[in-house]
């Protein structure tokens, strides 16, 4: 599968909560997380997700260090509803772009929508940002079926990143089949539903018939149409994570 033109794993990594929480930096575990990102990156994860309000653009940073310049890894970040009138959106985009020492931002996204902003205005200044080099494709995120046939009409969309997890299938109602019938990537957040799948009794029950794990059941289900991207905070769960695909689940959970 491909994202942007660049051929990607089916799985990726989440980063929320990695360098800091909601806009506030924390270097306190740099470390460590510099070695789960790269460990991920050597187990065969090449699709990172990021974003300037994750520590206060700290996250980037980290994925920016830890990715490098390989050619291989697609980042994805993602800019702010507040910050989505034309001047904020170069702005952000250039300071994300800072961060991750990239020559280009692969996948950039609008990380919420906001209906007080003309989503021509921000569209405007991605397309524009697409031309300048600064940005290799756009996206949207928490876009509704209406909101993305709004964005259609402005510009290409290559992926709307949603909540969408085994305890969370609404999306499966409207909003995957219309990125399935537009040629829109899926791009599933909170896949194992914050560790709630870990209580799930369909899921354990799943994880003891195929000799898996409820994360590597979830993860298994929802790549089937998403690209899941997971947080890891230990080498052992990278390790889950990178095997959640070696089995074919049959389609057991709707």
């Amino acid at each position: 599968m491909e994202i942007c033109g660049k051929k990607v794993s089916r799985i990726g990594l989440g980063t929320w909560k990695i360098g800091g929480g909601f806009w506030t930096p924390d270097k306190s575990r740099d470390k460590e997380n510099l070695e789960i990102i790269k460990y991920a990156i050597e187990k065969g994860i090449t699709l990172i997700d990021t974003a300037e309000m994750y520590g206060g653009g700290h996250s980037e940073e980290l994925v920016g260090e830890a990715v490098g310049r390989s050619e291989d890894v697609v980042i994805i970040t993602k800019v702010w509803p507040s910050h989505l009138r034309y001047e904020q959106v170069k702005r952000s985009a250039h300071e994300s772009l800072k961060r991750l020492k990239r020559e280009y931002i692969d996948l950039y996204m609008i990380h919420w929508p906001n209906p007080e902003v003309p989503l021509q205005e921000t569209v405007g200044a991605m397309k524009d940002l697409m031309q300048e080099g600064i940005v290799k494709c756009i996206g949207v995120s928490n876009f509704s079926v209406d909101l993305l046939e709004e964005a259609l009409k402005l510009a290409k969309i290559e992926a709307n990143e949603i909540e969408y997890n085994p305890l969370h299938l609404e999306p499966e109602r409207d909003v995957i089949p219309y990125c399935e019938s537009k040629g829109i990537k899926v791009i599933a957040y909170s896949p194992l539903a914050q560790g709630r799948i870990l209580r799930d009794q369909r899921l354990l029950g799943l994880a003891k018939k195929y000799g898996k794990t409820p994360a590597q059941i979830a993860l298994n289900y929802v790549s089937m149409r998403s690209f899941p991207i997971p947080k890891a905070s230990r080498k052992e769960h990278v390790d889950e994570i990178a095997s959640s695909l070696d089995f074919q689940l049959k389609d057991e959970i709707t």
